[in-house]
């Protein structure tokens, strides 16, 4: 058999005198190990551009070389070792924190730290890597291919949103989560819409060696690409210009963040001290400003409705002037058979007056999948005791008299863009995030939750409370402004008021993934169109 020739890498060559074109031609001749240990490397870098970092420039620098990589790669096969390495390094850098909670109870679930650092990140890797395969496949040529690769990455950032219950942490779009005036286009055209457009501008420099080349689609597509990013930061300084600052009348909120360390959670001598720790701190001077306090997720480690007593404590507190709104467990009568919810409880003085059960549960933490079968080799779910938690039905709105409608959300539902409001129910007047990220220690996995809750309320234009056991705790305006927050591991409270609702929604809010579909439809019609450039004369 002949050995097939290498392909010549899809973009025009550039002058032999430029550094760009050399290291484009470098970068694509590469094989075997070291092609797939660079395009390792480069994925670990682009994650780097998230938060806590920040790193933008490391963005650029792993999507370029991506698609110089691509450019080098001969047979599928390649092409999707390429594009796998990269998104599982991508992956292992962005999710790493995920293998932290199998430390909290270390001597049951350490020995899987394993399969979360790097078998997830495995796992999740094969969908941008079929996705950039079909698109080597099918249209890469000329400087359309930087269109290509953002509109393969995008879709695949998408499809992880819904595949086996959905993950989509790390939208490209949260590498902006830095600067208020680059999120606001959110409002518009949603984290999808924003993430391709960002993926667009990440492989741009890719370019810059045909450019040099005289290749006019590379021309075009740099400056096109250029007028976005003006027209994207005019976007959001014209919006922020007329932003306000009103909090709705007669509100006062105290948010608690007692930081509590998760392996004492729910120890059993441990719960009433830490129910006792959320008390001191609500009760703390400034009282007189505050009608409303608001308890991170599991806050109350008790099956607070079946125990009086403790009940009776917290209405107590509430007496009839004030709310607290807590996160908990639930469980049904002693009489039915066992099912457990993890909620968020309304209380007064006159008792519990309102109720959500969370809807989006995590698969291994709050339920063990396929449980008949991997519970005989040794798994189970990482929360507190042996029964699965059941997912709660609804509109997931909870009202309560003196307030706007609530839309809560309960740890990672934050991350989800198309599920903050269901079908035919009523616009909440804001969103409230109980959370806890305990469980993932100093490590970038809360910043990273943090951006994404605050782009859904850019999205909804909808003020966003969020009140997280070890931080980070925030009160969020409508335009995804921070009034206050509580850093990670502070314990403290945050007093202030609850931001104004957006009078009218966002377009995002009214039509959901149509801007998105509107730009993936275009830029696919650019990337044909620039399939077949010339060099300028």
């Amino acid at each position: 058999m002949r050995a097939r020739p290498r392909q010549k890498p899809p973009g025009e060559a550039a002058p032999a005198g430029d550094a760009g074109g050399r290291l484009a031609a470098r970068l694509a001749g590469l094989g075997g190990r070291s092609r797939l240990a660079l395009a390792f490397a480069l994925g670990f870098a682009g994650a780097l551009a998230h938060a806590p970092l920040y790193l933008l420039p490391f963005l650029a620098v792993a999507f370029s070389g991506l698609v110089w990589l691509l450019d080098g790669a001969a047979r599928r096969r390649e092409v999707f070792a390429i594009a796998w390495f990269f998104a599982w390094g991508h992956f292992v850098a962005g999710f790493y924190w995920t293998g932290i909670s199998f430390f909290v109870d270390a001597g049951r679930f350490g020995w899987l730290v394993p399969l979360p650092v790097l078998g997830l990140p495995a796992g999740l890797a094969l969908v941008p890597a079929a996705l950039l395969t079909l698109a080597r496949a099918l249209l890469w040529r000329g400087p359309g291919r930087v269109l290509v690769l953002a509109i393969a990455w995008s879709l695949a950032e998408w499809l992880r949103g819904q595949l086996f219950t959905g993950f989509p942490w790390n939208l490209s779009a949260y590498v902006f989560g830095f600067s208020d005036v680059m999120m606001q286009p959110a409002a518009l055209a949603g984290a999808f819409g924003l993430s391709l457009l960002t993926l667009a501008l990440a492989a741009a420099p890719a370019l810059l060696p045909e450019r040099a080349a005289g290749h006019r689609g590379a021309d075009a597509l740099l400056a096109a690409l250029a007028l976005m990013l003006v027209g994207w930061v005019g976007f959001g300084l014209v919006r922020l210009a007329g932003a306000g600052n009103e909090t709705v009348p007669g509100i006062g909120l105290r948010l608690v963040q007692a930081s509590i360390p998760q392996n004492l959670k729910w120890v059993e001598e441990e719960r009433a001290r830490n129910l006792l720790r959320h008390l001191e701190l609500s009760s703390g001077p400034g009282l007189d400003r505050v009608n409303v306090w608001v308890w991170p997720e599991s806050a109350v480690a008790y099956f607070i409705e079946h125990e009086p007593a403790r009940l009776e404590l917290l209405r107590r507190l509430a007496g009839r002037e004030r709310l607290l709104l807590t996160g908990t467990v639930r469980r049904t009568p002693p009489e039915q058979p066992l099912r457990i919810w993890n909620s968020l409880l309304a209380i007064r003085g006159e008792g519990v007056v309102g109720t959500y059960d969370k809807q989006h549960l995590v698969p291994f933490g709050e339920y063990l999948p396929l449980r008949n079968l991997l519970s005989r080799i040794g798994l189970d779910k990482l929360t507190h005791g042996q029964v699965d938690f059941s997912a709660g039905t609804g509109s997931g709105l909870i009202e309560i008299p003196g307030l706007p409608p609530a839309r809560v959300l309960i740890c990672y539902e934050a991350i989800f863009p198309d599920e903050i409001l269901r079908p035919g129910a009523p616009r909440p007047g804001w969103l409230l995030n109980v959370t806890n990220d305990a469980w993932f220690g100093y490590s970038s996995g809360p910043f990273q939750h943090f951006v994404a809750s605050r782009f859904r309320a850019v999205e909804q234009g909808l003020p966003l409370v969020r009140a997280a056991n070890n931080g980070i705790s925030a009160i969020v305006d409508a335009h995804g402004r921070v009034r206050g927050s509580l850093g990670l591991n502070e314990v403290g409270v945050l007093d202030g008021g609850l931001p104004q609702a957006l009078t009218e929604p966002p377009f995002q809010a009214r039509h959901g993934l149509a801007v998105y579909g509107v730009l993936l439809a275009l830029m696919l019609g650019a990337a044909i169109a620039l399939s077949s450039g010339r060099t300028r004369a």
